[in-house]
């Protein structure tokens, strides 16, 4: 047990594999180096007082509470606290200090990124050495009934298992995490991540909207999940009077090939050749899942016109970021390229980050 100590969880983006995750499937995505770190320092009582950089006002609950009487940005603190509780821990009370340099509303996992380093944090204060795994499954709950967003495992996975220089191969039906090497400097390429600055937004409907088509389509195709499908062109075909659901499904079946295609390609030394798959991905959620915004498809095609090797969005979707693969010496022109296009179009200039497979999130003091 500690009485005081400093946790971090980093933000992640998904290189290829959006959607999958609740549909049993497969995503690949890593740690970014931007992380949300809290310094904890154990109450007496069963208080939780959260200060954040960047909020005026400190949030402030007595565990374990109860799903829904926090909001706002201490939703997620509060919803994690509530959910370890409910996973029978005796949560101490405690006064966290929460400083975060992983981008809001860029589609890159902040919350869960705050989430996971305060799930740390308050575990570690009550002498927990809790599973990763059953960790993420604590979080999910917390995302899902306390802040209200139906989100799926892939986001929690990542940041808690990912190792550095590495890919994480995320199996979601199995709940297995396999690391998967990844150097993007030996090949001269950088993986830049593109955020259009269209913040996205999950708890509105849109994303519960396409979770409740996959699970319809799978329903109708006699499947617990799309990861059951085994003759994808069959299932389409089954799905043809619905044109809507059939989409959304043939979004999700194609993506897990897309994503062991992926993984095939980079155990191979071939990262490369991904390019074409990355914007394969991204034509697939703009016209299938229907989930990209114009900003971030006009991002991805600039970028690929000008050399990345290929592009795509990522995440949840309805704005936020796009990943990219991109030689580096290119990635001036790109950055030029993409900026001047969108500032022509009326849109906002884009942010961009160079990111690197990082660590995964642990205790740093």
């Amino acid at each position: 047990m500690s009485t005081a100590g400093t946790w971090s969880a980093p933000g992640r983006v998904n290189l290829i594999g959006d959607h999958t995750d609740y549909n049993g499937g497969f995503a690949l995505p890593f740690a970014l180096p931007q992380r949300t770190t809290v310094t904890a320092t154990r109450r007496e009582d069963r208080t939780v007082v959260a200060r954040s950089v960047g909020q005026e006002e400190p949030v402030e609950f007595e565990v374990p509470g109860s799903a829904g009487a926090v909001t706002g940005w201490g939703a997620y603190v509060a919803g994690v606290a509530w959910a370890l509780a409910e996973a029978g821990i005796e949560v101490p009370g405690a006064e966290l200090a929460i400083e975060s340099d992983v981008p809001l509303g860029a589609g890159l996992s902040s919350s869960h990124s705050l989430e996971c380093s305060v799930g740390l944090a308050l575990t570690g204060l009550a002498g927990v050495d809790i599973d990763r795994t059953e960790l993420a499954r604590i979080v999910q709950r917390a995302e899902n009934e306390y802040a209200g967003s139906p989100t799926g495992l892939l986001d929690q996975m990542a940041i808690l298992h990912s190792r550095e220089h590495h890919l994480s191969f995320f199996d979601a039906r199995a709940l297995t995490v396999e690391p998967v090497a990844c150097d993007p400097g030996a090949d001269g390429l950088e993986l830049l991540v593109i955020d259009s600055n269209a913040p996205h937004e999950l708890v509105d409907g849109a994303y519960a909207a396409r979770r409740t088509a996959c699970e319809a389509a799978a329903a109708r195709l006699g499947v617990e999940t799309l990861r059951e499908v085994d003759d994808v062109d069959a299932a389409l075909e089954a799905l043809a009077d619905d044109p809507e659901t059939q989409r959304r499904a043939r979004h999700v079946l194609t993506e897990n090939q897309r994503v062991l295609d992926a993984v095939a390609l980079v155990r191979a030394g071939r990262l490369p050749e991904i390019g074409t798959l990355l914007t394969q991905s991204h034509v697939s959620m703009r016209d299938d899942f229907e989930n990209s915004v114009p900003t971030v498809d006009l991002i991805v095609e600039k970028a690929v016109e000008a050399g990345a090797l290929g592009a795509r969005m990522t995440g949840g979707g309805f704005g936020g970021s796009v990943i990219a693969l991109v030689p580096a010496e290119r990635r001036s022109a790109v950055e030029r390229a993409v900026t001047t296009s969108a500032l022509g179009a009326g849109y906002a200039g884009p942010s961009y980050l160079a990111v690197e497979p990082s660590p995964g999130a642990g205790r740093d003091v």
